[in-house]
């Protein structure tokens, strides 16, 4: 009869301990960007510096009257799909279909993108896309006028 407690509460401490250590591998179940807050201190090293949105904006307002394909007000996506444009997802086939090569000139003024990465542009946006997973890293948005 001892020995059987014993085994209980031995079982009782293993299974509290594999509890509490998948809890804190996971973290505590709230995701950070859950709300859409995008928290600029957790991008990493590979994503779009302030320096480089700046030089987006720059080269859009230099271009304005000339906009190429995927960034003209014509190209904007509708809400829809709008939606499914977000940081750290992956872009969906409806999306897949409206990717535009980055305008070269536009593509100067970044460096390099990460490996398996490219700078490209989706209804008015550009993005940071893995192009083998179609994951999107970072997304800078044009105000279209």
């Amino acid at each position: 009869m001892r020995s059987r407690r014993w085994l209980y509460a031995c079982a009782g401490v293993l299974f509290a301990l594999a509890s509490s250590a998948g809890f804190a591998l996971h973290g505590n179940g709230h995701s950070r960007d859950k709300h859409g807050d995008h928290d600029d201190d957790d991008r990493g090293g590979s994503v779009y510096s302030d320096h480089d949105r700046d030089a987006m904006r720059d080269w859009y307002d230099d271009h304005h009257d000339h906009l190429p394909p995927g960034l003209a007000e014509r190209d904007q996506l509708p809400p829809g799909l709008e939606k499914q444009l977000v940081v750290r997802g992956t872009l969906p086939p409806g999306l897949r279909k409206k990717i535009q090569r980055c305008p070269e000139d536009m593509e100067r003024r970044l460096p390099p993108p990460p490996p398996d990465c490219e700078h490209v542009v989706i209804g008015g946006h550009v993005v940071l896309l893995n192009i083998k997973s179609f994951a999107v890293v970072d997304i800078v948005h044009f105000e279209l006028r």
